[in-house]
């Protein structure tokens, strides 16, 4: 599928700031943008990427000026984030259904495997389990009772996918998972455009989850598809039950995160963190490698530095936090 800069600033009402007959074939985020893809930029954080994208067009606010060479065709529009949902939108319009109509053969009297996809030597699949069309299934592996594999997903060797574990279309799954019951890997990541009349609309989440080799994902426990490009959880990484990670996270190798913990949109967290049971991390920011973060504690700003040992909320060194609130209890009793 290919369209022109012309025809998606028709679309969206925009102005164009370059060569109008550049082609585009899918939308990217801007830091990954490619020859071929148009991205969008809207948060401040990412200005830099402006000026280094190899992405063929962007989508920018109608206000924005740059202050270097935007190497770039722009698209300006009233507002990039409510035109980027539009443009996903019809990028998936545009999109021929990969689904296989429903048609599925039987390999047992009491589960389901749909058209073209690959199941390796030895593997086990449990009772009323249903697994989608062009699926890559790896050897060794343990399916258990009830489990949903919807299209195009692949899963690696000696994985164990727990009764109830729901995997939405495009993942993919490295060898030697283990992702326990009810958890869901793949679902829309949180994105909605807040539009004039105070309503929202509803972003389309066209990425997937990428989970790498040795992985453990506890109970309950939701990744979200990507807005654009991938969510990704690197090799090695346990989460516990009932996290939650959303679109576009990254979560780095051998992190452990307890229960309840969770990562807002775009945030990258570095590797061998240790986060205790109900921490967080705000959107679009980055963790250090080795952070060791406290149970019940909210990281609300980029840490830089790696081997901290980070407490509260807003979490700060540990030793400088119980100081503070030492300070507060004397102060409180004070007033009393």
């Amino acid at each position: 599928m290919e369209i022109t800069v012309r025809e998606i600033a028709q679309k969206l009402n925009g102005e164009i700031v370059g060569d109008p007959d550049v082609r585009i074939t899918s939308p990217a985020r801007i830091e990954y943008g490619k020859p071929g893809n148009i991205c969008f930029f809207a948060n401040p954080k990412y200005e830099q990427y402006v000026y280094t994208t190899k992405a063929s067009a962007i989508l920018v606010n109608r206000s924005f000026v740059p202050a270097q060479p935007v190497p770039a065709t722009m698209i300006k529009v009233d507002d990039a984030y409510q035109a980027v949902a539009s443009l996903l939108e019809w990028f998936q319009s545009m999109k021929k259904s990969r689904r296989s109509g429903g048609l599925f053969r039987r390999l047992f009297p009491r589960y389901r495997v749909g058209r073209g996809t690959s199941i390796g030597k030895d593997t086990w699949i449990g009772d009323y389990t249903t697994i989608g069309s062009g699926c890559r299934i790896g050897a060794g592996c343990t399916i258990h009772p009830n489990v949903s594999i919807a299209d195009n997903v692949t899963i690696g060797d000696n994985t164990v996918l727990y009764a109830g574990a729901r995997i939405y279309s495009d993942s993919v799954i490295g060898s030697r998972c283990i992702l326990h019951s009810n958890c869901v890997i793949g679902s829309d990541g949180f994105g909605f455009a807040p539009q004039d009349d105070g309503s929202y609309k509803k972003i389309p989440q066209t990425g997937n989850v990428v989970i790498e080799d040795d992985v453990e994902i506890g109970a309950g426990t939701a990744v979200d598809r990507a807005t654009m490009g991938s969510t990704i959880i690197h090799t090695g990484v346990k989460l516990d039950n009932l996290c939650q990670i959303a679109h576009n996270v990254e979560v780095g190798a051998h992190t452990v995160m307890a229960a309840e913990s969770g990562a807002a949109g775009s945030a990258k967290i570095g590797e061998y963190c240790t986060f205790g049971g109900k921490t967080m991390v705000v959107g679009h920011i980055s963790v250090a490698d080795h952070t060791t973060l406290a149970a019940d504690s909210v990281i609300t700003k980029t840490i830089r530095k790696s081997g901290q040992t980070l407490m509260g909320y807003p979490a700060m060194d540990a030793d400088l936090y119980k100081k503070a609130l030492i300070r507060f209890r004397q102060s409180a009793q004070e007033e009393e």
